[in-house]
């Protein structure tokens, strides 16, 4: 045991050596002026940094906003895909009852990883990623307020992620001495505090990690939209996104640093002896309640931003400004104070006093209401409008379906007395998926593909586009209805297997239905491959943009703050180099490349 441990610390060491040769070779560190001022690496212009390095090292010390954008988008890609294949081999697991391909230990992992990967280093990370980059383009500011704090926010992910991780590379290593966790990503206390396992340890550690990244971000977000907007931006015409940003950074304000002072009593009674969790001396339930007085909050953290891009794209292609904008506002605020006070609705089955009970059932149900006012104004600003099926238009409709889906099962939970009899089954699974996967990620890639022109400077390929969707929402609507359809069979959740007496549970159609929903996935799987190699193959050998309106938005009067900035980039551009100068810098990542097809102008077509 400690020989591998010092194996392993010599093996880290020998690599930061190695990393750091890198770098000294690549670039002389003292030969640039420092990152905090200046314009962008393309020319002067009024959103960036001058005098970038090149290589890796630029990406290690930058601290324009744009550039951390895109690292925030690359990382939360590679902790999508991470989740997205923990979970792949967990439907296959599952694909029939008894069929063990894998030890329940395993599976346990897999659970925890999945979940925590999909909440903390997902979708956090790719809504930094969009407001990270279009945020200060949005409101005119040159950059974030505080720069090097939105830097080193970003850099406290990846060796989260690691921790969490951790357990999964050093468990062959060791032995299983330190073995992933395996304690669902909720932590439920007494488990999570008598598992011997140091691999919780660490996940506890890079979870903390994470929150104070994101506690990090929030402060800069709020500094940045209430003191940096340009002078014609006050808060009659702040954009949406930038209204449900701000509410999420209030929101993740109040509720990571709880979560983080729960995460350290864990520490304590895992290695200090300490009994906030314990049976005799604590309360396992507390750990209940100080999880979802984050957890909940956490979840229109997720949601609320993914809420603010759809009110921001689909209006685009729907040739109409988004209606009743001022209610959407509001009902974002409202969804902010009341998601504080409805927790404990995931602890009706705890014994809790039934008075308390019902008043948090009141609560849960009040804040379907502006939910409900967003969805009508989505569906209102669509009505008798121009819609251009595009593949960011698809993704805000495909959102739209799945958030009545997700959010009307959710309105069921609200309610005690179903929930206790939906409690713990897979009809609380297939709620919660409708949301992360139906909503937050279909939000996602229709950002990704309305953006991609400002971001590479190409066009991505907009057939695979419309497969990417098609195929992600019949996978996605196989999986997650067939899971409701397992919660109303009394199907729990959480298990590795479900092998069980036929007498007595209805074993073939749960069997049945276990069959759709990893056919679902693997439907949803092939739909996330052809996403992937369509930004990959097209940021290469995609056309290259030279129209500021890609889009064609000025036709309907809906041409954005960040296109103007864009157009200004591709006009100053071609004042600097011309047309056909291949090394002309277009974006931040796009180059004019001779050898490319035809500049695309026109998308009226998709």
């Amino acid at each position: 045991m400690a020989g591998e441990q010092l194996a392993l610390t010599v093996l880290a060491g020998v690599l930061l050596v190695g990393v750091f040769a890198l770098l000294s070779r690549m670039e002389d560190w003292r030969s640039y002026s420092p990152l905090g001022s200046g314009a962008g690496y393309g020319g002067e212009t009024e959103h960036g940094h001058a005098e970038k390095p090149a290589g890796l090292v630029r990406w290690l010390t930058t601290v324009d906003h744009k550039d951390i954008g895109i690292m925030y988008g690359i990382y939360a890609t590679i902790a999508f895909l991470w989740g997205g294949a923990a979970v792949f081999l967990m439907r296959i697991e599952l694909a029939a009852p008894g069929f063990d391909i894998m030890q329940a230990q395993f599976y346990n992992a897999l659970l925890t990883s999945h979940g925590i990967t999909m909440l903390f280093l997902f979708g956090t990370p790719i809504i930094a990623a969009f407001s990270n980059y279009f945020i200060p383009l949005l409101i005119g500011a040159d950059d974030m307020a505080f720069p090097r704090i939105n830097a080193i926010a970003f850099w406290l992910l990846p060796p989260g992620a690691l921790l969490i991780w951790a357990g999964f590379f050093t468990a062959p290593l060791t032995g299983n001495a330190i073995a992933p966790a395996q304690t669902s990503w909720t932590m439920y206390t007494p488990l999570s505090v008598e598992q011997a396992n140091p691999g919780v340890d660490l996940m506890l550690l890079g979870l903390h990690l994470t929150g104070v990244s994101a506690t990090m971000g929030a402060i800069n977000f709020i500094a940045t939209i209430f003191t940096e907007r340009a002078e014609d931006v006050n808060w009659a015409n702040l954009d949406i996104f930038s209204w449900t940003i701000l509410t999420q950074s209030a929101l993740i304000l109040f509720a990571f640093p709880l979560l983080g002072s729960a995460l350290i009593m864990l520490l304590l009674d895992r290695n200090l002896g300490t009994t906030f969790f314990a049976v005799d001396g604590g309360s396992p339930i507390l750990w209940q309640h100080l999880f979802w007085f984050f957890g909940h909050p956490e979840v229109y953290i997720l949601v609320l931003p993914p809420m603010g891009l759809v009110s921001w794209i689909l209006p685009k292609f729907a040739g109409r400004k988004l209606f009743g904008f001022k209610f959407v506002v509001y009902s974002t605020l409202a969804i902010g104070v009341l998601s504080f006070g409805v927790w404990a609705h995931h602890m009706f089955s705890t014994g809790i006093d039934p008075r308390i009970r019902a008043s948090f059932m009141a609560v849960s149900l009040a804040i379907a209401i502006p939910s409900a006012v967003k969805t009508f104004n989505w569906i209102t600003t669509m009505w008798n409008g121009k819609i251009r099926l595009t593949a960011p238009m698809l993704f805000s409709i495909g959102f739209v379906s799945n958030f009545v889906i997700g959010g009307i099962t959710g309105v069921f939970l609200a309610a005690v007395p179903v929930d206790l009899i939906l409690h713990d089954t897979y009809y609380v699974v297939g709620h919660f998926h409708y949301v992360v996967m139906g909503m937050i990620a279909f939000a996602g890639f229709g950002a990704i593909y309305y953006w991609y022109p400002i971001v590479t400077g190409k066009m991505y390929q907009r057939t695979l586009a419309k497969w990417h969707f098609w195929l992600s929402m019949i996978g996605s609507n196989l999986t997650f209805f067939a899971m409701l359809l397992l919660g109303y069979l009394g199907m729990p959740r959480r298990y590795a297997t479900y092998e069980f007496d036929a007498a007595i549970a209805p074993l073939a159609q749960i069997t049945s239905l276990h069959q759709i929903a990893t056919v679902g996935a693997v439907v949803l799987a092939l739909g996330q491959l052809i996403w992937l190699w369509n930004m990959i193959q097209s940021y290469y050998e995609g056309p290259v943009v030279q129209d500021g309106d890609p889009w064609d938005l000025k036709d309907d009067g809906m041409f954005g703050r960040e296109f103007q900035w864009f157009e200004s980039q591709l006009q100053q551009t071609m004042a600097d180099g011309g047309e056909e100068d291949e090394d002309a810098v277009l974006t931040d990542g796009g180059e004019v490349d001779g050898d490319l097809e035809p500049a695309v102008r026109r998308v009226d077509d998709e």
